[in-house]
């Protein structure tokens, strides 16, 4: 059972009071929450019988409750970080993303075996689904450049390949002392990185808090010769890793790093992954005598031993679903950590912008193209721009709507979930390449733990009749015969006017539609904006047409009833394909080309000729990889699979009353704008 889970037995009992001395331990939100979902309630006082002590690591401080533990008799359980912590350094005080709850020792301690290396020494680690779960989880930390300290950037230049990469960490670091090191093995360490590598550059790498200037290094300028040099740029260590040629380090997690990226590194202490067989050990251990795989190490490393915590769910959980939590927490902070600089953005949409692009730094709103730019590089910040308010070839990261947006119509000035940057265009434009595009031509080399994602995220948006605005209702039962949908479209929407080809009004399609399928129950579905009254694109006499009107039935739950879907452009044209299906696309939509779709518009060349793209695929590019997502709740970047629920248990923002005036204003001018077009 993974260390993640807490015992079902134990959830009958009460929880094992762990009496705690210091203030981190006892206030700390973040930690008391994970200790009492693992089945501990802090407490302070003198410990009674079958209660225990929680001190923290080999802490300066853990000596109290060392002492209180020697006196009573109680045992003690030493907690710290879990190896995939935060963004940035508890220092800057960010909470964990999980704890090691130790009862036997701490994992960087040698003196003593702990949990960790009783697990590395006697579980049999040989399920081969464990096995499976731990490959693809280093690959996903590897891809999304993921850490201990997660801020780190892919956009600058790597050194030159071919270095030596000797570690350093910061002066007094716990598991320095238990390896027995000081200053003296630190340098004795670059000693023989030089000696066994002549004439090879050396790179000396800082520890990020020594980076961040909280605690210095073991080394400094004046201990490098010749051919080495100090390198702290916030650069990732999975990038540092793949042009190294030798690793070198005492205890540093970035040896255990450096083992998942293939490198056998040369061990100046005793961390917990020594003597497994996967290091060069310059100071064995003698009771390791066991041969791992990486997958093992990892395995009971990262899955069997810690605690995860999921603060969306405020619950225990596993490390896929912490890994889904870092991968967009990470995306958000590197798209964000240089600011932006916003144009195009409506003033009701500048709120939600800046809770979704702010976080690092406050977006600047400067709605003139030259100043926008102007100011963006004299500050170092990206520009972005609303998609449909950009200019042809405005240096600009386009701005636009996720796929699942929201409970509500955007029209209705309701905030989204879900928004998408593209660096190269937008996804409804087909006349160039969009990320959107890119990320679906690679699909097909999506590892098989990335389909089984989108497989369950398919599943879940089906079953709980998720679309994109998950407008309320009920769908009326339907004539017999083979029902075809042809959902409405809002004729100036950009979608229409960039990817439309002959058909590119309502009239046209539903004629289109009937003249193809004669004998089809044929269901017209006017878009909610337009019978909103918020946008153009009504049809006068639809029934010429149309065998059944509907208005305000959810989308969702009528595609789970109809045959095949007929469309131009629209969303409802892949909500579709999520559902089994057919669809006819008169325009050139994001989802077609890919041969999933009957395409009767034009279709980028570019799209064709490739590897199959799957359905999962698909789906993992659009709903998964391309938008950013905001949890209603937290306010944090997260991942699909939040959203998704929100949305389907209701936890999300509505809008005011002003916001609902503001609309119907805002419609009434848009209205009367596409009269004089």
């Amino acid at each position: 059972m993974s260390g993640t889970s807490p015992d079902p037995a134990a959830g009958a009992q009460p929880p094992r009071h762990l009496h705690v001395y210091t203030r981190k331990l006892r206030f700390d939100a973040r930690i008391t929450r994970i200790l009492a979902l693992s089945g501990y309630k802090v407490v302070t006082g003198r410990p009674k019988a079958g209660e225990a002590v929680g001190v923290w690591g080999m802490s300066p401080l853990a000596a109290r409750g060392e002492t209180m533990a020697a006196r009573s008799g109680a045992p003690i359980v030493r907690i710290e970080d879990a190896f995939l912590r935060s963004l940035r350094p508890g220092r800057d005080g960010e909470p964990p993303a999980g704890l090691l709850i130790d009862t036997t020792g701490v994992h960087f301690d040698p003196a003593a075996p702990s949990d960790l290396e009783t697990l590395l020494a006697t579980h049999p680690l040989d399920d081969t689904a464990l096995l499976t779960r731990a490959k693809s989880a280093i690959a996903r930390l590897k891809a999304a450049h993921l850490t201990k300290y997660s801020a780190t950037r892919t956009d600058l230049p790597a050194p030159p390949p071919g270095y030596v990469l000797v570690i350093d960490q910061t002066h007094e670091d716990a598991s320095v002392r238990a390896s027995g090191a000081d200053r003296n093995r630190f340098r004795e360490m670059l000693y023989h990185a030089r000696e066994e590598h002549p004439g090879a550059h050396i790179l000396v790498r800082s520890h990020p808090e020594t980076q961040a200037g909280h605690r210095p290094g073991h080394l400094a300028a004046a201990d490098l010769g010749p051919n080495m040099a100090l390198h702290d740029d916030p650069i990732s260590p999975w990038l540092l890793l793949e042009g190294a040629v030798a690793v070198y380090t005492v205890s540093s997690q970035m040896g255990f790093e450096a083992i998942l990226a293939g490198h056998k590194p040369r061990l100046f202490g005793q961390p917990f992954y020594a003597g497994w067989g996967l290091t060069d050990d310059r100071f064995p251990l003698d009771r390791r005598q066991r041969r791992l795989s990486r997958a093992q190490l990892f395995a009971a490393t990262m899955i069997l031993y810690p605690r995860w915590y999921d603060p969306f769910r405020d619950r225990l959980c596993e490390i896929e679903d912490v890994l889904a939590a870092f991968e967009a927490e990470t995306r958000a902070w590197r798209d964000d950590r240089a600011g932006w600089v916003a144009r195009g953005m409506r003033l009701w949409k500048r709120a939600p912008l800046q809770a979704f692009f702010g976080k690092s730094k406050r977006v600047v709103f400067e709605e003139d193209p030259a100043k926008a730019q102007d100011l963006a590089s004299e500050t170092g910040r990206r520009v972005m721009v609303w998609a449909g308010k950009a200019q042809p070839d405005e240096n600009a990261v386009r701005v636009e709507d996720g796929f699942l947006r929201s409970r509500g119509l955007g029209a209705e000035l309701i905030p989204p979930l879900s928004l998408a940057l593209d660096d190269l265009g937008i996804y409804y434009d087909p006349a160039q390449p969009s990320r959107l595009e890119t990320v679906i031509a690679e699909s097909p080399a999506l590892p098989p733990d990335a389909l089984e994602r989108a497989r369950r995220l398919i599943r879940y948006l089906t079953e709980t009749g998720l679309s994109k605005y998950n407008l309320p209702g009920a769908v009326p039962d339907l004539p017999p015969g083979r029902c075809i949908l042809v959902p409405g479209q809002v004729e100036d929407d950009a979608s229409i006017l960039k990817g439309a080809d002959e058909v590119a009004t309502n009239a046209a399609l539903l004629t289109r539609a009937r003249a193809e399928n004669p004998d089809a129950v044929l269901i017209w579905k006017p878009h909610p904006d337009v019978l909103a009254g918020l946008r153009a694109g009504g049809v006068d006499a639809p029934e010429r047409w149309a065998d059944v009107t509907l208005g305000a039935a959810p989308m969702g739950p009528l595609l789970e009833r109809v045959d095949a879907v007929w469309t131009i452009t629209s969303l409802t044209g892949f909500e579709a394909l999520l559902r089994g299906c057919a669809v006819t696309v008169l325009g050139t939509p994001f989802y077609a080309g890919w041969g999933l779709t009957r395409d009767l518009g034009r279709v980028p060349a570019r799209r064709r000729g490739g590897q199959a793209v799957t359905l999962e695929g698909l789906v993992h590019a659009t709903l998964i990889a391309y938008p950013r997502y905001r949890d209603p709740v937290t306010g944090r970047p997260c991942p699909v699979e939040v959203v998704a629920e929100r949305l389907a248990t209701g936890q999300v923002p509505m809008p005011g009353p002003f916001n609902r005036t503001l609309s119907k204003l805002q419609g009434h001018l848009a209205s009367r704008a596409h009269l004089w077009r």
